[in-house]
């Protein structure tokens, strides 16, 4: 077989990864909303992410995970603040480590993104009786069509700080082997991280250090119950495609902001920087195309030594290689494409002359 960059293992900490190929944290919309199962994974969730597992991907990340029920970004969202919920997600560890597929977790909280209508019912926030009041670092909602949220107060902010550090708890009594702080697309943590949204004008508001600090001080309340020979990930939004003058009232988030705060996340104990972009402000021109985000990636890791791994229309095996290969990303996490085709790393593997972990009950079709 040839060399192959991409599924080369990678290792963090002590933590081994059979492979490159990563799938990114995607939402299914598929938990039950009301009850004592509420954010409960389903039979869904288990036979999408076994799936994955089966179809060789080296990490699989779970779906952003609510640290508390009004951090959901929809009422169906999986959730990750009681035990009944650990115990129905031990099942899809349990399989994935079976499958050689090491098992991670993104942790969320929604901010002024929550309570929102799952996709496939309409955009824009969730029906009357299913809904509830979102909260932000400031009173500022995220378009016309969402409810103006409670600004967090000093006291809130540090409550939710603890709710990521339970959540890391559970996660890892749920049996997953990575954790990751999710820190983009508009939802609470990139709200603190960017001026657009957070008009702060106390310690978590105004400059750098300021607007960094609920971030830094999630990660710590996570590294300190996560072991200290295994991961933890941050995804970050490396822009929000808005102007970067300082002069302009649409100023936000930026790509230099971000290497910034990566110097920061490692030397707080983050062990890879998962660089996607936007999601805070609607209506932003996004320049779209093959691998348009791995830049910001590799500016990362080669600013900072930081480890990275690289999201965005990443589609083809061939791309893929070339992105580890030549140093732009540690990894790739894949979305739709695994999406329609579970079993893309087994397909790129085979494009590149790779070994392919192949489970004994599918071999004879290889």
């Amino acid at each position: 077989m040839s060399e192959s960059a991409l599924f080369e293992p990678y290792t963090l900490r002590s933590l081994t990864i059979p492979n490159r190929v990563w799938m990114a944290p995607m939402c299914q919309y598929s938990a039950e909303v009301f009850g004592p199962n509420a954010g409960v994974a389903q039979d869904w969730h288990f036979a999408h992410y076994a799936a994955r597992a089966v179809g060789g991907a080296g990490l699989i990340l779970v779906e952003a995970t609510a640290v508390s029920p009004e951090g959901r970004i929809s009422p169906a969202d999986l959730g990750i603040w009681n035990d009944t919920q650990v115990e129905a997600l031990r099942r899809i560890t349990a399989f994935l480590k079976e499958h050689g597929t090491v098992p991670g977790i993104q942790i969320a909280h929604a901010g002024r993104k929550a309570a929102t209508e799952r996709p496939w019912r309409g955009r824009g926030p969730a029906g009357a009786s299913e809904a509830w009041q979102p909260v932000a670092p400031s009173a500022v909602p995220f378009d016309e069509a969402h409810p103006t949220p409670d600004e967090l107060t000093v006291e809130q902010i540090q409550e939710i700080v603890g709710r990521f550090g339970e959540a890391a708890r559970r996660a890892l009594a749920a049996g997953f082997e990575v954790v990751e702080v999710h820190g983009a697309h508009g939802y609470l943590v990139h709200e603190f991280l960017s001026p657009h949204s957070n008009h702060r004008t106390d310690a978590y508001g105004g400059s750098f250090e300021n607007r960094v600090r609920f971030a830094l001080e999630v990660v710590d309340a996570v590294r300190a119950v996560w072991p200290e020979d295994r991961p933890v990930f941050f995804r970050v939004s490396a822009t929000d495609w808005l102007s970067e003058n300082a002069d302009d009232a649409r100023e936000g988030w930026t790509a230099d902001e971000t290497v910034r705060l990566a110097r920061e996340l490692r030397a707080h104990g983050v062990d890879l920087l998962d660089v996607s972009t936007g999601g805070l402000a609607p209506g932003t021109a996004i320049p779209t195309g093959p691998g348009y985000q791995v830049p910001f990636a590799s500016r990362v890791r080669e600013e900072t030594g930081l480890p990275t791994a690289a999201v965005g229309l990443i589609t083809d095996a061939g791309q893929a290689e070339k992105i580890v290969a030549g140093g732009e990303a540690d990894a790739v996490l894949l979305g739709r494409e695994l999406l329609r085709d579970p079993h893309w790393p087994h397909r790129a593997a085979a494009t590149l002359g790779a070994d392919k972990r192949v489970p004994d009950q599918y071999a004879w079709a290889v």
